[in-house]
């Protein structure tokens, strides 16, 4: 493998200029190839790895409550959040607050080796590295005992970081238009974190784990009975400037962060009027006005030396940086959503509230390290996790199955499965296309001799197809770059993205939203499959253009971002499993 930084160069003349033809460079620059795999410094660094913890100093912190599963507000059933039966909306404030966070972004346990020891989170990370940071904008909510204004979440500490205070009537200005108790919830990423292991690929797995905090945020919203949708027609300066990323002088010599998106959040009380609608963004002069306040904080730096530069991070968040902001509005006249509107299929593991909570499958939820090789499971328990990835393009969009009602588009991913081990099903390659609309296009990129039958068993609407029969495991492992994960369990998958189509169309902002959707759909998995008595984990390394020649795809019309695999786990009885907050806990006196 050739892991030299300097290998692989393109010349300067060779590099579009146009932002799409940029972000494209770097989507085949980054490919992993048989022959070699993208530009990384080839080793590990241990003296260098980052902090997996970012903090403001000098900014205050308030601890948020540590809450008991059986303290209020107490986690509805799994099932319910899917909307099966209503969740009752909760009233914004600090014990909800810090619900949230718990189940979005908080540490999940500590597992220990010897004397190593390292946190996980209910987030899941490529290589457990954790570039995501998460904020919070507060208003003026009575029963929040909180100030209005920017704050940072701090997970090993559980508490949030008053980065700025924001005048109660410039936030009432920017707020207006949404929902009573509505909040504002930001993302950014430290694409260092990730570069520091998996050099110029990193950004893509930046934007994975940003998907991933997107599912996990409207999950964790769902178990409060709150909403939550992107806003994001929003411009990146915008959110820059409101999150404050853009203030050079609170970073110093510290790593940045790069802006990804913000969402609101509010609660669903059904007391409000059933008529009404509110922007997908915000009003940039009232945000500008905000920025230029009074901050608190500068930021700690996550290692001491850097080590290798990856430009080529830099120019695809450059390219990719979105500068135009829209003006559109949603209603939000919500209809309850009902399992008469789709077709669910039983599950012998849970069902309805005698099931488990959606608070216990998020904190079991573990990234799977090796499978046992033998594990099956049912038809339809694959089947019904099938059904938990279909948005429902056809409906509007706060009518779609949570978490897909986040999300403001179309689908633009679809699954290639290869089937292992799913009783009822024979193995072979399949294909999930999660918009119907899209199913003649899919075909007519892939290879025409494919068979395209529908799936043995499948429930009517589910536009599940066996492409090729035949044991796929080796050859799921090997595209996997050679991973056995992803072939020893029941079944693993590539997701498969609209690809340039999609970015000459919309614009090269884009492509980063592309690995959003793949890890929002990857984080639905994640605990479907712990909600099934299996386990999951995402694959970032596989082999990009081998993926393609199994279905014939030869361009760049849909491409893989991002693998993923579910089964029968097996653990290391090495590992210790440690509660998350116990350095947290006062010690008894001796």
């Amino acid at each position: 493998m050739n892991t030299d930084p300097s290998s692989h160069a393109v010349s300067a003349d060779s590099i579009p200029n146009d932002s799409v033809g940029r972000v494209i460079h770097y989507h085949i620059q980054t490919k992993h190839q048989f022959n070699r795999y993208a530009r990384s410094a080839g080793f590990l660094d241990w003296t260098n790895q980052p902090d997996p913890f970012r903090r403001f100093e000098g900014a205050p912190l308030i601890s948020l409550p540590l809450l008991k599963s059986d303290e209020e507000p107490r986690s509805p059933a799994y099932d319910a959040i899917y909307g099966q039966e209503v969740v009752p909306s909760q009233p914004v404030n600090v014990r909800t607050i810090s619900r949230f966070f718990e189940y979005a972004l908080a540490l999940s346990a500590w597992k220990k080796a010897g004397e190593s020891v390292w946190p996980l989170r209910s987030n899941p990370s490529s290589g457990n590295l954790h570039p995501t940071e998460g904020y919070v904008v507060l208003p003026q909510i009575d029963g929040l005992d909180l100030r209005p204004g920017l704050y940072h979440y701090a997970p090993r500490e559980h508490g949030v970081e008053l980065r700025a205070a924001f005048p109660i009537e410039l936030m009432t200005r920017l707020l207006a238009p949404f929902p009573p108790g509505a909040f504002l919830f930001g993302l950014t990423s430290v694409h260092w974190r990730e570069a520091w292991k998996y050099g110029e690929r990193a950004f893509r797995y930046c934007n994975h784990d940003v998907g991933h905090a997107i599912g996990s945020a409207r999950i964790a919203a769902a178990t409060l009975g709150w909403k939550m949708v992107l806003l994001d027609s929003v411009d990146q300066d915008t959110v820059a400037m409101l999150l404050g990323t853009d203030r050079k002088e609170d970073f110093g010599e510290a790593e940045p962060e790069h802006p990804d998106c913000l969402a609101m959040v509010w609660p669903d009380d059904v007391k409000r009027p059933k008529e009404q609608s509110f922007p997908l963004f915000l009003d940039a002069v009232a945000v500008q006005e905000l920025a230029g306040g009074t901050w608190h904080g500068t930021a700690n730096r996550l290692s001491g030396e850097h080590g290798a530069h990856w430009g080529l991070i830099d120019e695809a968040a450059e390219a990719s940086w979105k500068r135009q902001a829209d003006r559109p509005v949603i209603d939000c006249h919500i209809q309850q959503f009902s399992s008469s509107d789709t077709c669910h299929v039983s599950r012998s593991t849970s069902g309805g509230g005698d099931g488990p909570t959606a608070g216990h499958i998020i904190h079991q939820r573990r990234s799977a390290v090796a499978f046992d090789g033998t594990t099956s499971i049912s038809a339809a328990t694959f089947f019904h996790m099938m059904q938990r990835v279909m948005p429902e393009a056809e409906r509007p969009q706060l009518e779609r199955p949570m978490p897909w009602d986040v999300w403001p588009y179309d689908p633009a991913i679809h699954l290639l499965i290869f089937i292992h081990r799913v009783d009822g099903l024979p193995p072979g390659l399949y294909c999930l296309v999660r918009d119907v609309r899209k199913l003649s296009f899919v075909q007519q990129v892939m290879n025409s001799e494919l068979i395209w039958t529908v799936a043995p068993g499948c429930p009517d609407g589910l536009p599940l197809y066996r492409l090729l029969e035949g044991d796929a495991k080796k050859l799921a492992a090997q595209v996997s770059c050679h991973q056995d994960i992803a072939g020893d369990s029941a079944f693993s998958f590539g997701m498969l993205a609209e690809f340039e189509g999609t970015l000459r169309e919309r614009g090269a902002w884009w492509y980063p939203r592309m690995f959003w959707e793949a890890g929002l759909l990857g984080q639905v998995l994640y605990l479907e499959a712990e909600a099934a008595g299996v386990r999951a984990t995402g694959i970032g390394c596989f082999f990009d253009d081998p993926v393609h020649e199994i279905v014939g795809i030869q361009s760049l019309a849909i491409q893989s971002l991002y693998h993923f695999t579910i089964g029968g786990p097996v653990e290391d009885r090495r590992l210790q499993t440690l509660p998350p907050y116990d350095h947290l806990q006062p010690r008894p006196s001796r």
